[in-house]
């Protein structure tokens, strides 16, 4: 069914064959707006008696929202259709369907506001007033747009479905604007004000009331698409024209049906029109692989470097590129049609999406199955997440997710947990935007007006100590207010301005090559290509990827490069260690993975090891519970704990110390004995025990 609202102060429920199913007195004065939530069980209207009232869907009164001294002329429901946004006056307000919530109202225009939208998909608020101008603002009343003063008052604003693209209305005006606020196109109809503009489902076309009486209809054409050295634009609803910029070749592609989304990336275009998903190879444009699709209301179209993903209707398919489905991952209760590039993220082995119902879960799913990746729950944050995005190298156990949280800042994660507790990593703060190069791990964002470039995100979890070595920063206020990064291909990042022009800046490319030396083991050819290049930002990269696979030489070549004598010489330290088992755990120590390293040594059955890196870090009670749980070295524990009180001039306070000292006697002599042979068992184990021979290193460095 359908509403009508009227200026007799009823709205009417009216079926799809015409009949008037209802008539309601609704207001006082003209019903000025109504609006149906986002799964059609409610009914909000607003009239010129200042009144907004929820209505069920057959018509009963529900609730009044509120009560105010102004005519409201607009009326938008939120994402979760548990909130509803309108004007009074100047002031935009949005209250919650909760009693007890709290209201947030602020002052938005100069002059009255008139039309008010609220999109699910990018949950960004535009306003439009007698003041001649419209805004973006975001879900907290931040504004993130206002435009210049136009001639006449704007009528009418409208978001695309997908949140891309907003229509604006005026006299004689009709405009089309990406959500950041700029410019796309503008239309002088004949028409008077446009007071109210709908797109269609496919976010292809909209259609305006006009003051004249006319209805307008206007289709979106020349969108643009560039991947390397290709550009496609969509030249007509039904016709793309694909333009090879290094030979000037150019391509027609036709197609039987309305072109409804696009995208070009890794040598592929994927076009989804109403009926059909074509998918192009970018070395052969003449015979492209065609298959059917569910539903034909495509939302969204997301590649990466094996398979691509379509948001169809309710459901996400996972496809290859050579039309096979791969899988159709599924999470209850999830809204996918409200997806986004910022909300789902995908890589060769994972789909990553955050939840609209609670948005500080992220779900991971395995690529190829579909299925939940490890035991199925999702990852957590703290707060509230904006923006996901999965890096795109590297194998399938190293997969790390990049998010920005409401506060605006960027944490790194793990995707697969291998049975440990996911642990997010903060990384950078105030990023409005972030890309993973399409290749290799390396990821850019702008923070706080400053281009920066993380080189090895992943040394967050290496050494964090190192990450500002790893981190490049370049002066971003050519970038002017609220810029986007469009896209990160090779070394060139592509950025567009807050004025729609684009801006495209360079980053180093050595760090990439040394990412695909490391892939290739070749370390010998990444020290050279260091040496060669004579950047810190190169030696830290290495020195953090050498920890990461555990070559300990050129870790130790890398640190000497950046002046990290203490780590050269803990290195050294690990490489004299008998063990197999010891030079990991302590490994695992230098990354500050204290439990893993604990761990590593317990499984080895190396007890007075164990108690020893306890000793060391000064955790006196774990290392006193493992000599007491394996029964040996309890004095060892008590004879390092005296003398360090001894050194500190204090007494014994801890019971648990107090109470096994009075029976156990601590003789320096026995307990370095102790000390030695266990050392000796270690070695012997190493030489003979079931992994073969010690691979002690034997490269020293050449200072």
């Amino acid at each position: 069914m359908f509403v009508i609202t009227s200026s007799d102060g009823k709205f009417h429920l009216i079926s799809k064959l015409g009949r008037v199913e209802k008539s309601v007195d609704a207001h006082s004065g003209a019903v000025l707006a109504g609006r149906w939530n986002y799964d059609g069980t409610a009914l909000v209207t607003a009239g010129e008696d200042g009144h907004i009232k929820i209505w069920s869907k057959s018509g009963m009164l529900r609730s009044t929202l509120a009560q105010n001294g102004l005519p409201v002329y607009s009326v938008a429901w939120g994402p979760d259709s548990e909130k509803v946004l309108y004007p009074v006056g100047k002031q935009l307000i949005i209250k919650p369907l909760q009693p007890s919530s709290k209201v947030l109202q602020w002052k938005a225009h100069e002059g009255v506001i008139l039309k008010v939208d609220w999109n699910p998909v990018n949950d960004l608020i535009l306003s439009a007033g007698e003041d001649c101008k419209y805004k973006v603002w975001d879900s907290y009343g931040r504004a993130l747009y206002s435009s210049t003063s136009h001639e006449y008052p704007i009528t009418s604003v409208s978001w695309a479905p997908d949140g891309d693209l907003f229509a604006v209305g005026s006299f004689h005006t009709l405009r089309l604007c990406d959500k950041t606020g700029w410019s796309y196109a503008l239309e002088k109809p004949n028409t008077g004000s446009i007071f109210s503009l709908t797109w269609s489902i496919d976010g292809t076309q909209v259609a305006g009331a006009c003051g004249n009486g006319h209805v307008i209809f206007a289709h979106v054409i020349e969108q643009h698409w560039e991947w390397k050295n290709f550009e496609v634009t969509l030249t007509k609803r039904r016709a793309m024209q694909v333009r090879n910029v290094i030979n000037d070749a150019v391509d027609l592609l036709e197609f039987r049906d309305r072109v409804i989304k696009a995208s070009l990336k890794y040598g592929h275009l994927v076009v989804s029109t109403s009926l059909q998903c074509y998918v192009f190879s970018t070395k052969n444009w003449n015979t492209p692989l065609i298959f059917d699709l569910k539903e034909g209301t495509v939302s969204l179209i997301l590649q990466c470097e094996r398979h691509f993903l379509l948001v169809d209707g309710g459901s996400l398919f996972l496809y290859s590129y050579e039309g096979r489905l791969i899988s159709s991952p599924k999470v209850p209760g999830m809204r996918t049609d409200i997806l986004n590039a910022q909300t789902v993220s995908l890589s060769n082995d994972t789909i990553a999406m955050k939840d609209k119902t609670d948005e500080k879960l992220i779900y991971l799913f395995d690529a190829l199955s579909g299925k939940p990746l490890g035991d199925g729950k999702p990852l957590a944050h703290k707060i509230e997440v904006v923006e996901i995005a999965l890096d795109q190298g590297g194998p399938a156990i190293e997969r790390k997710i990049a998010f920005v949280d409401k506060n605006r800042d960027l944490y790194i994660s793990t995707v697969r947990r291998l049975g440990k507790e996911q642990k997010a990593v903060k990384i950078g703060s105030m990023v409005h935007t972030l890309a993973w190069s399409d290749l290799s791990n390396i990821l850019c964002g702008i923070q706080d007006n400053r281009f920066t470039v993380w080189y090895y995100p992943n040394v967050a979890y290496v050494d964090k100590e190192l990450l500002p070595k790893t981190i490049s920063e370049k002066d971003g206020s050519e970038y002017t207010k609220s810029p986007q990064i469009v896209s990160f291909v090779g070394n060139r990042v592509t950025i567009r301005r807050s004025d729609g022009s684009l801006v495209h800046t360079n980053i180093s490319p050595y760090p990439a090559i040394i990412h695909d030396y490391i892939t290739a083991s070749k370390w010998d050819e990444a020290v050279r290509l260091c040496r060669f290049v004579k950047e810190q930002t190169t030696w830290a990269c290495l020195a953090a990827m050498a920890i990461t696979n555990k070559d300990m030489s050129t870790a130790e070549i890398a640190y000497a490069a950046i002046g990290e004598i203490d780590k050269v010489q803990y290195i050294n330290s690990i490489k004299d260690l008998p063990s197999k088992e010891s030079r990991l755990a302590h490994i695992q120590l230098f990354s500050g993975n204290f439990q893993d390293a604990e761990a590593i040594i317990l499984q080895a059955g190396l007890i007075y090891q164990a108690i020893q890196l306890n000793i060391d870090s000064y955790n006196w009670e774990r290392a006193l519970e493992l000599a007491v749980k394996h029964k040996t070295h309890v004095d060892t524990v008590l004879a390092y704990r005296q003398k360090y009180l001894n050194d500190l001039n204090k007494k014994e306070t801890n019971k648990r110390f107090l109470q096994y000292a009075e029976g156990v006697e601590v003789d320096w002599e026995k307990i370095r004995a102790k000390i030695e042979l266990e050392l000796v068992k270690e070695r012997e184990r190493a030489s003979t025990g079931p992994l073969g021979p010690s691979t002690r290193s034997s490269i020293s460095l050449q200072h």
